[in-house]
């Protein structure tokens, strides 16, 4: 199985938003989404969006939505 996860992390590194699912067609609209709403100014403070895969349910952040299809 893998997990897509998405988040928003700030210059201090916390995760500021955070949705996970199984689809990678809905992850990768989800990417885009977090990078489209980053401002420049928030990109030049060091705020990022990023993708990453995760192998089970249990790694992926406390916090995040988890949307299943």
């Amino acid at each position: 199985m893998t997990i897509w996860v998405n988040e928003q992390i700030d210059p201090c590194g916390i995760i500021q938003a955070c949705i996970a699912c199984e689809d990678e067609v809905q992850a990768q609209a989800c990417h885009q989404e977090f990078k489209g709403t980053l401002t420049s100014v928030q990109v030049q403070q060091g705020w990022v969006a990023q993708i990453r895969t995760v192998a089970s349910w249990d790694e992926v952040p406390v916090a995040a939505l988890k949307l299943s299809v």
